[in-house]
């Protein structure tokens, strides 16, 4: 009997052991797990957008000035209204209103210190839908807007714009009935356009484009289907070169994790990088991916740290990713949000 309680005792004191040693590893493992599942990138709330909130808007950078105007208002109404904003006094101050038709949908460009609005769609006083290929120029220095020479391309919306060298480009989109991959470049000091060599994927619309080091970079959008094409465009040759897909298209696990195909999406560059946000496959979302040009790969990012949306309005100032409006269903936004991508993530700022 004193044997058998001996034998109990002292299995229960090896399964102590045991036990003490599985509570210590367990935390370990559990810990090396979450390391892996971290995810690196910060965002921070700055001072709301001042105008009325809005999605489908159109902005792009000047001289490290944010600026945004257009889109749709809450209650459906198209707008005209413009906005520029300096990140580092935190400040946002109404500029001109748009001279041309109030719209949704168009794009923006920089070039020659200038920002250049055009495309999109409007309603007449009939009732008659457009889908403009007309183009306007803010002087930033004046404060002033004039038309210039129409885009050459049929009018359109949900087009991509970027600009190389002082030049800027547009191209893709869609009609009521049409995708589009054509590009036309601008030149501001001969005041013309000029076709150059159509997108090398497949016909999209809604789209984002990011320029690394002169080279453009395209992708995302839909047609009849997702786009997970990944086009680079060298503006000094007028090629496109294809690279990998933004899908699980290989056997290979580099592309396993990626989830960027979208459409409604934004994309900014910051440290030598491109990173694509928000947006998703008609749908409001939140995911961040970051793109390596040196290395073709993807990494996913924290997540957009506001409400999911789409048709937001993305740019880069001073290296740093500026997010700001959009939509969740039928609730329309007026926030901003700075993106630090290789901050650690800090849920308190």
């Amino acid at each position: 009997m004193i044997r058998k309680n001996f034998f109990v005792h002292k299995w229960s004191i090896r399964a102590l052991k045991i036990g003490l040693v599985l509570a210590i590893i367990a935390p370990l493992v559990s810990c090396s797990g979450d390391d892996d599942e971290d995810l690196v990138g910060n965002w921070v709330e700055l001072s709301q957008f001042e105008g009325y909130k809005r999605t489908d808007a159109a902005g792009t950078t000047v001289d490290n000035v944010g600026y945004i105007g257009l889109g749709f208002d809450q209650d459906k109404d198209r707008l005209n209204d413009f906005w520029k904003y300096d990140a580092t006094a935190n400040q946002w101050t109404q500029i001109a209103d748009f001279p041309g038709e109030a719209r949704n949908s168009a794009v923006a460009f920089e070039a020659g210190g200038d920002l250049y609005v055009g495309t999109g769609f409007y309603t007449t006083t009939t009732n008659a839908s457009v889908y403009s290929n007309d183009f306007y120029k803010y002087d930033t220095s004046s404060d002033t807007w004039e038309q210039i020479a129409d885009f050459p391309g049929a009018g359109r919306i949900g087009a991509v714009s970027f600009t190389i060298d002082g030049i800027g480009y547009v191209g893709m989109g869609r009609d009521g009935g049409n995708s589009y991959k054509d590009f036309y470049a601008y030149d501001p000091s001969t005041m013309a356009w000029t076709q150059v060599n159509s997108y090398g994927g497949n016909k999209s619309s809604d789209g984002v484009a990011f320029v690394i080091d002169g080279e453009a970079y395209v992708c995302t959008g839909v047609d009849n289907t997702y786009n997970d094409d990944f086009y680079k465009y060298n503006a000094s040759a007028n090629t496109w070169t294809k690279l990998r897909s933004i899908s699980d298209a290989t056997d290979d696990d580099f592309d396993d994790d990626y989830d960027i195909v979208r459409n409604n999406a934004v994309a900014f560059t910051s440290g030598g990088k491109g990173y694509v946000a928000t947006g998703g496959k008609n749908t409001s979302g939140s995911t961040v991916w970051e793109y390596n040009p040196s290395t073709d790969l993807w990494v996913e990012k924290t997540s957009f740290e506001g409400s999911a949306r789409y048709n937001a309005v993305a740019f880069t100032i001073n290296d740093k990713g500026f997010l700001t409006t959009g939509q969740n269903s039928s609730y329309y936004f007026d926030d901003i949000w700075r993106f630090d991508a290789n901050a650690e993530y800090d849920e308190y700022d």
